[in-house]
């Protein structure tokens, strides 16, 4: 099979990344927004940390706590992951002009990466508002009762019907950097991750390469998710303040709200959320990766023939 002809493919195995991530990484997710909400506002719940947040959703709500808008993120990040994986692969195939034959070059890597994060905001920025609304109005929630929604469609409808069509695309622009910053930094590191990890282990035998292929996916993409939140996490807790507030007239100016964070919390408030993030973010990316990296080679895609064992 010609490498350069995964077509569809990359889409395909992208899918399967998608739902690995959120299956492992949505409780996580769910902890961070609660305390990206409740932490930096002025007033309100406060919890400690991440261990205490996640101790009290499931003491006031059970595990089922922790998944709350787990439907919007599913359809968000299948669609997103499908999207984001095979604009990349197919990207940097045309930037490269085939398969990877050396190190990994970041000129093809990064506008990429960046391109498959700015087309998939647009899908990525309305799904996650109607997760993160749903998310932030568990049973420690300062939202009304009668301001809750009884499901995420019904998050959806009364969105739209409240502030228009624009209104479900609150935080746009804020997603737009989070996902082109992000995506550069993860596949960036993932390539270079990857690649000397490969060459270090390039003597491994031939029965324990499937071992190895798994191992290496664990480490890079784990190590490619910490870094990307670690650059981002800033845009994420504006647009978490963004997409959550009522007031239909808050800024929408995602370095506006930083400065007011940072001016009433310091730098670390500008990083609330940074441990169910950094907690989440190696098992949640590795077992997209890993998902990612098998999907591709069932499907038949050939990728990084200087990898391949002689």
């Amino acid at each position: 099979m010609d490498p350069g002809s995964s077509g569809y493919k990359d889409y395909v195995a992208g899918l399967m990344a998608g739902i690995a991530m959120v299956i492992t990484g949505h409780p996580f997710d769910t902890v961070k927004v609660k305390l990206q909400k409740h932490n930096t506002e002025a007033r309100g719940i406060k919890y400690n940390n991440g261990l205490h947040c996640a101790a009290r959703i499931l003491q006031t709500e059970g595990v089922k706590g922790l998944y709350r808008g787990a439907t919007s993120s599913f359809i968000g990040m299948a669609f997103e992951s499908s999207l984001v994986f095979g604009i990349y692969s197919q990207t940097k195939l045309l930037l490269q002009g085939g398969p990877d034959g050396g190190k990994p070059q970041p000129r093809a890597i990064v506008p990429s990466a960046a391109f498959g994060g700015a087309i998939i905001s647009f899908i990525l920025c309305p799904s996650e508002l109607v997760k993160c609304r749903m998310q932030v109005q568990g049973a420690d929630s300062v939202v009304p009762s009668s301001s809750r929604y009884s499901g995420p469609l019904e998050c959806a409808v009364k969105t739209v019907k409240s502030e228009g069509i624009t209104g479900i695309f609150r935080g746009g622009f804020t997603t737009l950097l989070r996902e082109s910053l992000g995506n550069a930094v993860f596949f960036t590191t993932y390539e270079y991750v990857r690649y000397h990890l490969h060459l270090r282990l390039k003597g491994a035998s031939s029965e324990s390469s499937h071992l190895v292929d798994v191992g290496v996916g664990i480490m890079s993409g784990g190590l490619g998710g910490i870094a990307c939140w670690s650059a981002v996490l800033p845009l994420d807790v504006a647009k978490t303040i963004i997409q959550t507030t009522p007031e239909k007239n808050h800024t929408r100016n995602p370095f506006l709200i930083l400065k007011s964070i940072y001016g009433r919390s310091g730098l670390r408030g500008c990083y609330t959320g940074l441990g169910p993030t950094i907690v989440r973010a190696f098992p949640a990316n590795a077992a997209a990766i890993v998902a990612w990296e098998l999907s591709a080679k069932l499907l038949g895609i050939k990728r990084d023939l200087n990898y391949q064992q002689t």
